[in-house]
C-alpha cells in the first residue's frame, strides 16, 4: 500500500435491481416504505402531517408540546406543533385546527420530518454493525466526508444532510476528525427505551443511461451505527432488531487486531482493542446477528438476502504483511462506476485473510446464512492513530469500496464488468 494512497474506484456487483424502487428485500413488499430515522414500516398514505406552528388564515396558532411519540422511540422532548393525519402521497396539507398549510410531512411512528419528497424518491436504510471498538464511526465518518467532497466529484453527487440533529452530528465528527484530529468518542449503548438517531442523508446524482436521456435522481441513505455493547447479549441486541430487520443493506466491519492471527502481525505503536473472556469477538456478534436476521428469510434456500457487506477495517496496522501483488495493494482508476473484477479481487483475497487470520468459521458461516455478500478491505485513516485518542492524518483507502457496491446493486451506478 506504501502509506495507502487516496485511491480511485473499485467494488463488484451481481445484476442491479434496477429503476429505483425499493426491492423486495428479506419480506418487503415493494410499495413499503420505512422510516429512516426509526426504522418501521408503513404505506405512503399513512405518512402524516406536522403543523407549521404559524397562524392560519383566520389568525389561530396551534399550541406546540410533547411529542411522546418522538420521545418514546428518539427520546427527543422538545416541545413541537401537533401532528394531523392526511393523505401522504400528497406533498402538503392543511391543518384542521389552524387552517395552516404545511409542507412538513411525518413518520406516522416516530413522528420524525421525513426528507423532501419521501416516498417519491428512493430511501434506502443502511444498519452498521460491528464489535466495539471496530472503528464504525470513523467509517462513517470518513465515508461521507469523501462522498461530500473527493469521490462526490468522481461520481458528479452532492451529498448534504436531510435533518438539523443529521447535520450537528456530523459536522461534529467532520470537524473533530479533520481539523483536529481528534478520534470520535466511543458510541453509547443504547438504552431502553429510548434509540439513537440516525445520521440521514441526501444524495443527488445524474442516471446516466445509454440510448436514453439523463435523468435525476434522489436517494435517501439512512446509517444506524450500532454501539457494540448492543450486540454483546441477546437482550440488549434485540433493541436493535428493527434496524436490522427493516434496513435494506447492513455494512459489517471486522477488526482484525481482534482476531489472534492478525493481532500477531501489527505494526509496532498499533493500538490494539481489548482481548480476552470480557470481549466479545466478531464470529460472536455476527451469530446473534444472524439470528435476528432469520425471521425474515426468504431465500429459496432459507438464506438471507439483504446484501451484507463485511469489512475488514484496520488495515493500515497490517499492510506490512502483504504482497507487492495482493489486490488490496492496487490502486484502479478514478471512474463513476463500479469495478466489478477489482472488487472480485479484492473480495477473495480478504476471504483468504480472514481465514488466516481468524479461521474458516465467518466465512463458513456466511456462506451458509447469506446469500448476498461481499470482503472488503479499507483503513478509513492510512496510518495509525498516535494514540487512542489522536489522529495524525486522514488518508483513506479503499473506504468507498463497500458503499459503492451497495450503490450498484441499488441500481444508482453502473457496473464495469471485466
Amino acid at each position: 500500500m506504501n502509506g495507502l494512497r487516496v485511491p480511485a474506484l473499485g467494488g463488484f456487483k451481481v445484476p442491479a435491481l434496477g429503476g429505483f424502487k425499493v426491492p423486495a428485500l428479506d419480506g418487503f413488499r415493494a410499495s413499503a416504505l420505512v422510516c429512516p430515522y426509526c426504522y418501521n414500516r408503513f404505506g405512503e398514505r399513512d405518512i402524516g402531517f406536522r403543523c407549521t406552528g404559524r397562524p392560519g388564515p383566520r389568525g389561530k396558532t396551534c399550541d406546540v408540546q410533547r411529542d411522546e411519540h418522538q420521545a418514546r422511540l428518539l427520546n427527543f422532548v422538545t416541545p413541537l406543533p401537533p401532528v394531523f393525519a392526511g393523505d401522504g402521497r400528497k406533498l402538503r396539507a392543511v391543518c384542521p385546527d389552524c387552517g395552516e398549510e404545511t409542507p412538513h410531512r411525518v413518520c406516522p411512528h416516530c413522528h420524525s420530518r421525513l426528507p423532501l419528497k419521501y416516498g417519491k424518491v428512493d430511501s434506502r436504510l443502511i444498519a452498521m454493525i460491528g464489535a466495539s471498538q471496530s472503528g464504525k464511526t470513523v467509517f462513517v465518518t470518513v465515508l461521507m466526508h469523501e462522498l461530500m467532497h473527493r469521490l462526490g466529484g468522481i461520481l458528479d453527487a452532492a451529498c448534504l444532510g436531510s435533518d438539523d440533529e443529521t447535520l450537528k452530528s456530523f459536522n461534529s465528527y467532520d470537524h473533530g476528525l479533520y481539523d483536529q484530529h481528534e478520534l470520535p468518542r466511543k458510541t453509547d449503548p443504547v438504552a431502553a427505551p429510548s434509540q439513537r438517531q440516525p445520521l440521514v442523508f441526501r444524495l443527488a446524482m445524474t442516471r446516466r443511461r445509454p440510448l436514453r436521456p439523463p435523468r435525476e435522481q434522489q436517494t435517501i441513505l439512512s446509517f444506524f451505527d450500532t454501539a457494540g455493547e448492543d450486540l454483546t447479549s441477546r437482550e440488549s441486541i434485540e433493541l436493535n432488531v428493527r434496524y436490522l430487520a427493516n434496513s435494506h443493506a447492513i455494512i459489517m466491519l471486522l477488526d482484525p487486531l481482534q482476531m489472534p492471527g492478525a493481532r500477531s502481525q501489527a505494526l509496532s505503536g498499533a493500538i490494539l482493542p481489548g482481548s480476552g473472556a470480557r470481549f466479545d469477538t466478531a464470529a460472536n456478534v455476527l451469530g446473534r446477528v444472524t439470528d435476528l436476521l432469520g425471521v425474515a428469510r426468504d431465500g429459496a434456500n432459507g438464506t438471507i438476502q439483504k446484501p451484507v457487506a463485511v469489512v475488514l477495517s484496520k488495515l493500515d496496522a497490517l499492510e506490512h504483511t502483504l504482497s507487492a501483488g495482493s489486490p488490496l495493494t492496487q490502486l484502479p482508476a478514478a471512474r463513476p462506476e463500479f469495478d466489478e473484477r477489482d472488487s472480485m479481487a479484492v473480495h477473495l483475497q480478504a476471504q483468504a485473510l480472514l481465514d488466516e487470520w481468524d479461521g474458516p468459521q465467518i466465512d463458513r458461516h456466511m456462506r451458509h446464512f447469506f446469500a448476498h455478500y461481499r470482503y472488503f478491505g479499507v483503513s478509513a485513516l492510512g496510518c495509525l492513530p498516535a494514540d487512542p485518542v489522536t489522529a495524525s492524518a486522514i488518508r483513506p483507502y479503499r473506504v468507498h469500496d463497500p458503499f459503492l457496491w451497495l450503490l450498484s446493486e441499488f441500481g444508482a451506478i453502473p457496473v464495469k464488468r471485466g
